[in-house]
């Protein structure tokens, strides 16, 4: 644990993979990269530094953790961030893809960004099926309203 930030370094780890599977930083990225993506433009990525008081770092590290601890190889991962083993990960289909909609609503409030704007961001992938757009847009508006925590 880090005494400065009060973070466990697997809570780190987790809130990283969570915000680099996002579509806010696929886009970002998709914007920079014209060929090969290079350890340079993972460096210049802007992911938000939170602490363990933000409110919005431990719903995306209980997410992030329910959607990677389904197997039994994440045992020791899951007993670390309090998922208490694979069996309370989420392996359901209909649920990661509720927790995935979730995780992209949260970093898109993360980067401020109006529902516009994310709106634009989800239209420019063109191979991501629909439900999935609709899903991560009525994510974002429920933890505008408070719903999502």
């Amino acid at each position: 644990m880090n005494a400065a930030t009060g973070i466990k370094e697997y809570d780190v780890l987790l809130y990283v993979v969570a915000i680099l599977n996002s579509f806010v930083i696929d886009y970002s990225l998709r914007l920079r990269v014209a060929a090969n993506l290079t350890m340079f433009y993972i460096y210049q990525l802007p992911v938000p530094r939170l602490t363990a008081k933000d409110p919005a770092f431990a719903p995306i590290v209980q997410r992030a953790a329910r959607l990677i601890c389904t197997t039994p190889e994440f045992d020791d991962l899951a007993r670390e961030v309090g998922l208490g083993s694979h069996k309370n990960g989420a392996a359901d289909p209909v649920e990661r893809a509720r927790l995935r909609a979730e995780l992209d609503g949260l970093a898109a409030h993360l980067y401020n960004l109006t529902e516009e704007e994310f709106a634009h961001i989800l239209n420019a992938f063109p191979l991501v099926a629909d439900p999935v757009k609709v899903a991560a847009q009525n994510a974002y508006r429920d933890v505008e309203r408070g719903l999502l925590k």
